[in-house]
């Protein structure tokens, strides 16, 4: 019986410092239903209950898909291009130039390279 209160003890102590540095870390906007400070307190002061009611009530939901930045763009003409993280232009115009080029050198290099080979 010692022996398993003494592991639960562990297991509570493990989850309460994760969740205290999970409250720590979160930003403050994106807490659920408190504000960060009383779900500090709530977790310090309540340590097993607290943190399972953070877990459940107040840890920011993980979004699946990530948005794009202000500067990322989506190009479905090129689809080779379009990578997260990726930038681009202010002109859009001058943009898919600038893509239809590079498709353009692409394809005349590898033009070169099967020309060279059956040489």
């Amino acid at each position: 019986m010692l022996y398993f209160d003494g592991l639960l003890g562990c297991v509570t102590l493990g989850l309460w410092i994760f969740c205290l540095v999970d409250v720590v870390v979160t930003e403050e906007g994106s807490c659920r239903n408190l504000s960060k400070g009383l779900w500090l307190l709530l977790v310090l002061l309540l340590p097993l209950v607290g943190s399972i009611i953070w877990l459940v009530a107040g840890r920011p939901e993980q979004q699946v898909r990530a948005r794009r930045g202000p500067y990322e763009r989506h190009a479905p003409s090129f689809p080779e291009y379009d990578r997260p993280g990726r930038f681009a232009a202010g002109d859009s115009a001058g943009d898919e130039e600038f893509l239809l080029q590079c498709r353009e050198r692409a394809e005349a290099q590898r033009r070169q390279a099967r020309e060279k080979q059956s040489d």
